[in-house]
């Protein structure tokens, strides 16, 4: 079963999200709140696997409550999804480098909601393709040709590999694919990489990535 806790200060939309996750089998509300700081409290108390977090928020938004609770050690297995009627990119990118696991605008489908906490509770990316190109492009485009950040230099040949296949926005079964790898290889090599850059998640992966030079915008 995967807790999920709900933060956003329209009391419909959080009545909407939860009749949409209660509905799911292997899905669980366990708290909602209206403002930042009751959602930083409550999420202490529950200890979920995802939160649907707003960014605009009476007393604390959603940023600043996304800070607080990556910063929390005991908070360490909760990921947060960003979801706000606002895509604009100075959003998304200080919700990822808060540590966001993910964004949505509210106009998502419900299908695409519930996909969303799935894969952010499994530990992997969740930002639509289109968000994703401008986000990683507007962080690297104020960086100049560097040699690659020493932050890496405890990873491998072959999990440098990974880990750019990893922030080219590649699946496990796609790094597997490339480098003829069996999926669960593949896996086991990401798992490492974030354990030795102290990586919450992939997208944590992907800006380390972009911010040290190891890659540039650009997707083949």
């Amino acid at each position: 079963m995967i807790s999920v806790f709900i933060a956003d200060d329209q009391h419909l939309v959080r009545a909407g999200f939860r009749a949409l996750l209660d509905a799911e089998p292997d899905l669980e509300v366990v708290g909602e709140a209206a403002t930042g700081s009751s959602a930083v409290s409550g999420i202490i108390a529950t200890r979920p696997d995802v939160v649907l977090m707003d960014i605009r928020m009476p007393d604390g938004d959603g940023l600043q409550a996304t800070r607080e609770i990556t910063a929390h050690p005991e908070l360490d297995g909760t990921h947060i999804v960003i979801v706000t009627t606002f895509e604009l990119d100075e959003y998304v990118a200080e919700a990822i480098r808060a540590g966001a696991s993910g964004f949505l605008v509210k106009d998502t489908e419900p299908a695409e909601l519930i996909r969303a906490v799935h894969v952010v509770a499994a530990g992997d990316a969740l930002l639509s393709p289109g968000v994703t190109r401008r986000l990683l492009s507007r962080m690297a485009s104020g960086l100049k040709e560097a040699p690659v950040s020493g932050i890496f230099d405890a990873l491998t040949a072959r999990e440098l590999e990974v880990l750019e296949l990893v922030a080219h926005g590649l699946s496990n079964d796609e790094i597997a694919g490339r480098l003829f790898l069996s999926p669960l290889t593949a896996k086991t090599h990401v798992s490492r990489i974030m354990t030795k850059l102290g990586a919450r998640d992939r997208v944590q992966l992907v800006v380390s990535a972009y911010e040290a030079g190891l890659v540039r915008p650009g997707w083949s």
